[in-house]
């Protein structure tokens, strides 16, 4: 993102109508359109709201903007010979199409991440930078040779890499599977996308864990499915609840995440895999089984997947590096029976031809090297560490503020705030201390839930962020 240049003689005021001269110019801006708001393009450049009441207001002497109360700054219609008529409604486009935006809450926070450096992010679903295996993935592209074709690569994914997921996954989940069996996607939410599209249609009832990381995806309302909780304990969700729901709504497929769930933490009990696999094969209802986090188990051996306990060939696996390892190599995959991987694979085809060979290749020699393996085990031991400094900060710092339980695996903590709160307030309060969070209202929770990762803030960043937290929380806390 562009910022002035505070060593150049030029007022930084001058600097900032320049940038927003060539912009409005290039059509980012186009005649009509609102420009920021002057506190969000202050926060953003890093300067004085005044600032930009300077820049503005050149802007508007020169015709090129005007300011309407109430209705902010925008682009002049008339500036440059365009005439209102000649240009389209970007807005309209913008707002009208099928596919929904990201919720508000969402934007905010990844706005915040974007333009603020020092935030401490305990809202971010994946790894702090520390924890990729960025000397390993430098290795291999230093000391390995590249010999691949680079013309477009099989749509359903490289095969040298979907033969290291099947021998990987058998030796450490017990997944039986073959390589023609799997397709190779650019992470879990291609792999959900696919599945909406091309599995569902609009109308369709699907069940879905209650809270869970499925109600933030807009894919799912995009895709013009019904959504049906299925409320969450500590042993996972109850698998009699579907019983009702499928002989009312005719619930067409079942979305869970079961180790380590997304946002509570919770397992499920062994006793309810084993009734979920039998009250979905007597209905016939598929399974979509979210895993991004088994590997992570803390100690011991970790909980059995539902993929490795079907029989009868119902659940469909959608797994990924993205949580564990890399998420920039942007490799997940998804084990289905061979009808289900060829329509995805077609319907992946008319999108962008299949992924890039080069992570691919990356990512096999990353797995069939052991570096997978390895980078496992130290990010196991790592995660336990900051899971127990968030966990004493909270019990310390908190104290009966929040009601939580440690989970055994996994990136995120699931508190609940035992106090009445604003969920937009909070993330107000907290923006504004220089901490994030995500708000459990977007997981379809009521307000006065928080999820807090301990994957992403450095450990010497905790007990800060949680200070202020706190603060933030007393202060909007009824």
């Amino acid at each position: 993102m562009w910022k002035p240049d505070r060593s150049s003689k030029k007022p930084i005021y001058q600097q900032i109508v320049a940038n927003m001269e060539r912009r409005i110019s290039f059509g980012e801006f186009p005649p009509g359109s609102v420009l920021p708001s002057e506190r969000k393009l202050a926060d953003q450049l890093s300067v004085n709201r005044s600032t930009i009441v300077q820049a503005y207001e050149e802007l508007r002497a020169s015709g090129l903007v005007e300011r309407t109360k109430g209705s902010g700054t925008r682009v002049c219609t008339h500036k440059w010979g365009i005439s209102p008529k000649q240009t389209p409604n970007w807005k309209q486009y913008v707002e009208g199409s099928t596919f929904l935006p990201n919720l508000p809450f969402i934007r905010r926070i990844r706005e915040e991440l974007r333009v603020r450096d020092s935030v401490i992010d305990f809202a971010s679903g994946e790894l702090s930078p520390d924890l990729f295996p960025n000397a390993i993935i430098r290795e291999l592209l230093q000391k390995q040779p590249f010999q691949e074709n680079l013309g477009y690569d099989n749509p359903q994914g490289f095969s040298p890499l979907r033969k290291s997921l099947v021998t990987f996954l058998q030796q450490h989940l017990q997944i039986q599977s073959t390589d023609s069996s799997i397709l190779i996607t650019s992470g879990s939410q291609q792999s959900l996308y696919l599945i909406t599209q091309c599995l569902l249609s609009p109308g369709d009832a699907v069940a879905i864990e209650d809270p869970s990381y499925c109600y933030s995806l807009p894919m799912f309302q995009s895709a013009g499915l019904r959504l049906f909780g299925l409320p969450v304990d500590e042993q996972g969700i109850n698998p009699e609840d579907i019983i009702p729901l499928y002989r009312q709504h005719r619930i067409r497929m079942i979305f869970v995440n079961p180790n380590f769930q997304n946002p509570t933490g919770s397992v499920m009990s062994h006793h309810r895999r084993l009734r979920l696999l039998e009250i979905a094969a007597e209905l016939g209802i598929p399974i979509v089984e979210d895993d991004p986090f088994t590997l992570t188990a803390f100690e011991g051996a970790p909980p059995p997947t539902l993929k490795s306990m079907d029989t009868t060939g119902n659940v469909l696996y959608v797994g990924s590096l993205s949580k564990i390892a890399a998420s920039g190599l942007r490799i997940g995959w998804l084990i289905a029976p061979q009808a289900v991987v060829n329509r995805l694979t077609d319907a992946r085809q008319q999108m962008d031809f299949g992924l890039s060979i080069i992570p691919q290749w990356v990512a096999k020699e990353f797995i069939s090297n052991g570096h997978f393996e390895h980078q496992i085990i130290q990010l196991r031991k790592a995660l336990l560490q900051r899971k127990n400094e968030l966990v004493s900060g909270l019990q310390a710092i908190m104290g009966t503020t929040v009601t939580f339980t440690p989970p055994q695996g996994g990136l995120n903590l699931w508190c609940k705030l035992n106090c009445q709160v604003d969920d937009y307030k909070l993330l107000d309060e907290a923006i504004k201390r220089g901490v994030l969070f995500m708000p459990g209202s977007i997981y379809g929770s009521d307000h006065g839930y928080i999820r807090l990762s301990f994957a992403r803030p450095l450990i010497e960043q905790m007990i800060p962020g949680l200070k202020q937290l706190q603060t933030a929380i007393q202060i909007h806390c009824k």
